[in-house]
Parts: C-alpha cells; structure tokens; sequence
C-alpha cells in the first residue's frame, strides 16, 4: 500500500501559474456564459432559467475530480498503455455506430448512454488516440524521419478512427484529431514532404465528401454567402454575425444578450462565443483569445522542457494536448465568426456539455502532470 501511495504521489514542484491563472479563469468564464446563454431556451424547455447552469456547475466538479484522479497518474503508466488506448478509443467509435448502444441527436449518431447521462463517444476516443500516436512518436522517431512506413502506421489508425468519426457523422472531431497527430509526428521527425503528401491527400477526399453530399455542399454555401439566405441555410450564422456585431467595442452587459432569446440556435452548446462577444465586445473577445494563447504558450513551453530534457513521450502529450484544447477553440470561435463551416465543435472549457467538460480538464491535468514532472525540484531553503 506505501509502495502505490508512493507511486501516485506528485512531484514536490510549483505548477506553471500562468497556465493554472489562464485555465481557471476560462472555465470560471465559461461557467457564468453558460448561465447567462441559456436562460431563455432552459426557461422554454424546463421552466428553470438556470437548469442548464446547474447540470454544467455538476459537470465542472466531476471534470475536476476526474482531473485530481489524472493528476496523481504518472506518465510512464500512460505510456505503458498507450496500445490498450488504441483499442479502447476505436472500440468506443464502433460502439457508438451500433444501434441500440448509439444514440442520434439532430441526425448524429454520437452519444453513448451510460446510465443518466450520455458520452460523446469522441471526446474519451480522440484523447486515448492522441496518447497513443504521442507514444508511437516517443518510440519510433528514426522509422518517422527515414520512411513513408514509419508515419504509416499511426496514419492508418487515425485514418481508421476519421473513417469512424465521419460516419456519425462528425467532420469537425476527425479534423481536429487529425491535425493534432500530423503536428506531433511532425514535432518527432516526421518529414514534411510526407505529411504534405499525405494531407493533400486528405484534402483530395474531403472535397469529394462534399461535393458527394448535397447537405455538405449546402452548408459549404451558406457559409460562403448566408445573408443569401438569411432565413433558411445561412439562419444561424447571420444569427450568429448580429449578435457578434451589437457587442461593439465594449458589449451589451452580461444577461443584456437579445440573440440568446431565442434568436440564435444553440446559444449554449456552439455559438457560446457569439453571445459571449454580444455581452463582452471586442475587448472581452481579445481577452479571452488571449487566455487561450497564454495556454497554448505555456503548453509548448512545457513541452519543449520535455523535450530537451530528453523526456519524449511528455513533451509530445504537451504538445499534443495543447494543439487540441487551442486548435480546437480557434475552429469554434471562426466558425461563431463566419470564417469556416459549422462544424459542431464545442468551445472547450466553455460550451455546455458534459463528456466534453470532463474530458479537457482530464487533458488539462495531463498536462499539469507534464509540467510537474518535468521541472526540476525546488531547493528548500536551510535556516
């Protein structure tokens, strides 16, 4: 028993403050948006304005029991297991396709039911996918530098896993996912004729998806000119460009959105930034881009204090889990904005939902856990 009390111990270091400042002050954001975003659908559909809130305040303190618990896991247990990942983040893509585990909201097919409440099956997957290709990273760098095979193998199984995602259908989850590893594999070696190859590739197919598809190609022309259709296929994004616009420089006041009243869709889940940016203007808008930054600044700075320190598959999972948590944000809040297509991404740490609350404070204790592993014990001062 001291023997794994030992073993589950954490380092006798100081946290990076500005990255523990930066997240807290984006989740405490994100809960008071939440509250304030919802009032209007939550009042139409519970007849509690606050119902919304609640469930995510329950969310947030479970995250930060799941991140406590991820905190005190030392990395090498991780990278021992970065296989049984693989399987694991697959097998929960395959689960959620089957009828009668699966379940469809608005036409996909993400959600498993685990008792009460439901997982969205990408969020635990892409995270146990991205460790393993941080792994793979750590162990082959020679085979990524000298070989198309070497960056095969962890391409065919995100390949396999964006096979999977799509099918939900989930676009903005296998993009996301599949950018991160291309950065990783990058950061181990990999060269950059072989990813361009391979992303050109990829780019190859997604036109053809779309072009496929008259829904996709739809949605890719109503964002191109949604004011052509203000009411019908560009609806939200105008929605989303008004609320943007009455923020100004200085916002509305917080509770004084008019968007959230029914106006825009999905004002707590996707479109959180657009109200957020309604009530808080430009400058809270930069604010908050800015807290972003400072996360993904300290996650690479952790990450290259791995790296140097000769410690690879730490540095990657930095990397890694920093590209995600801001790659991701950067797509939810171009997409408020009219910059890309909807993809269904959340605003992580900020957007209602549960499996994706959970699962980025589990990616934020990793990556704390980086950071105290990585830095070197303080010398306790002799009197």
């Amino acid at each position: 028993m001291t023997r794994l009390l030992g073993t589950l111990s954490l380092p006798r270091v100081r946290p990076d403050a500005a990255l523990l400042i930066a997240l807290s002050l984006i989740i405490g954001i994100g809960l008071v948006m939440v509250g304030s975003a919802s009032v209007a659908v939550a009042d139409r559909l519970t007849d509690d304005p606050m119902y919304f809130f609640y469930r995510q305040a329950i969310f947030a303190l479970i995250g930060l029991v799941a991140g406590f618990t991820v905190l005190h896991v030392p990395l090498r247990v991780w990278q021992a297991n970065t296989f049984t990942l693989l399987g694991a983040g697959l097998l929960l893509l395959l689960l959620v396709l089957i009828p009668g585990i699966g379940h469809a909201v608005n036409g996909a097919r993400r959600w498993i039911d685990i008792g009460p409440v439901a997982m969205q099956a990408s969020e635990p997957a892409r995270f146990c996918l991205i460790l393993y290709v941080a792994g793979y990273a750590a162990r082959r760098q020679f085979d990524l530098a000298t070989s198309w095979g070497g960056l095969f193998r962890p391409m065919f199984f995100m390949a396999l896993a964006s096979f999977l995602l799509l099918l939900e259908p989930d676009f903005g989850a296998a993009a996301v996912m599949v950018a991160v590893a291309a950065i990783v594999l990058f950061l181990a070696g990999a060269r950059l004729i072989y990813l361009l190859v391979l992303g050109t590739l990829a780019g190859a197919a997604v036109v053809g998806l779309v072009l496929s598809s008259p829904y996709r190609l739809a949605r890719l022309v109503s964002f191109a000119d949604p004011w052509a259709h203000p009411y019908a296929s560009g609806f939200q994004l105008t929605q989303s460009l008004i609320a943007i616009g009455r923020g100004e420089v200085a916002g509305v006041g917080l509770g004084n959105s008019v968007q959230k009243l029914l106006y825009l869709p999905e004002t707590h889940t996707d479109f959180l930034f657009a109200i957020y940016a309604e009530e808080f203007g430009l400058i809270g808008a930069l604010l908050l881009i800015g807290l972003f930054a400072v996360v993904v600044w300290r996650g690479f700075v952790i990450g290259r204090r791995a790296l140097v320190a000769d410690q690879l598959f730490a540095g990657f999972v930095a990397y890694g889990m920093s590209a995600w948590l801001v790659l991701q944000a950067f797509l939810n809040i171009a997409v408020n904005m009219g910059l890309l297509p909807t993809k269904g991404l959340t605003l992580p740490l900020m957007s209602y939902g549960g499996s994706s609350l959970v699962m980025m404070c589990v990616l934020c204790a990793l990556l704390i856990r980086v950071d105290l592993e990585t830095r070197v014990p303080e010398k306790r001062s002799r009197r």
